[in-house]
């Protein structure tokens, strides 16, 4: 992804000295294409991670699905729901993490409009999450995306405020999980990771793209870590008493 921009951006430069038209018209063309490898993914030998912080299970589990995904990316929608009948096959926890992709038109609100819905119940956010990715071929616009969620709300009793994040509390969260890919070495949605805690195996091991062999990499994950105590939960603080 990377590379293309920087192509585009080289391109466009030099083309602006002979005609600012089929410049950009290149430059939507790279840009475009740009979008899609991020989208898509690229054929690679994988994700080069910089930084494993992210690729760790939740404390109290030995292995997990750890994903960093675009709401408006047709291939995060394809992988959804193999992720999802994943971890409820294994039992094991699903990680989801945002990674937007510049230049989508109504993820960014999408993402805002989750972690809304997680204030409310992390169940009825990654419910939202699940029926957008289900729904993405219709959802074109952000008026759009305010219809659906609206109904999604009413559906469920829930008054959806006007402003749903007036002070910025939520897009920021999202800059964080984004910024976090950037550092782990993400460059194309879905990046998919099976983790593991006190392995005898591979920390980490990344998915294919479409998801070919995750539950090859689930059972070895589980092979490498039987036997094995997972990370205790941290354990609950009681308020103080008066």
């Amino acid at each position: 992804m990377t590379r293309l921009f920087v192509v585009a951006h080289r391109y466009f430069g030099l083309r602006m000295r002979y005609s600012l038209l089929p410049s950009l018209a290149a430059a939507v063309i790279l840009f475009t294409a740009a979008s899609a490898y991020a989208q898509f993914g690229a054929p690679s030998p994988g994700t080069q991670v910089h930084d494993a912080t992210a690729l760790h299970p939740p404390a109290g589990a030995r292995v997990a699905i750890v994903e960093f995904a675009d709401m408006e990316c047709p291939a995060c929608a394809n992988a959804n729901p193999i992720l999802k009948a994943a971890a409820a096959t294994y039992k094991i926890p699903w990680v989801r993490h945002d990674f937007l992709i510049p230049y989508h038109v109504w993820s960014p609100q999408a993402t805002v409009n989750a972690r809304w819905f997680d204030s409310r119940s992390k169940a009825l956010g990654d419910e939202y999450r699940d029926l957008v990715f289900a729904n993405q071929t219709s959802i074109y616009n952000l008026a759009v995306l305010r219809q659906f969620t609206e109904k999604f709300a009413a559906d469920r009793h829930i008054a959806l405020p006007f402003a749903i994040d007036p002070q910025g509390k939520l897009a920021a969260a999202v800059k964080a999980d984004s910024d976090l890919g950037m550092r782990t070495g993400v460059k194309a949605t879905p990046a998919v990771w099976v983790v593991t805690d006190h392995s005898k195996g591979a920390p980490y091991m990344e998915v294919a793209n479409g998801m070919s062999n995750l539950y090859q990499l689930i059972d070895q994950a589980l092979a490498d870590t039987a036997g094995a105590k997972p990370a205790p939960k941290s354990p609950v603080k009681k308020p103080a008493s008066n």
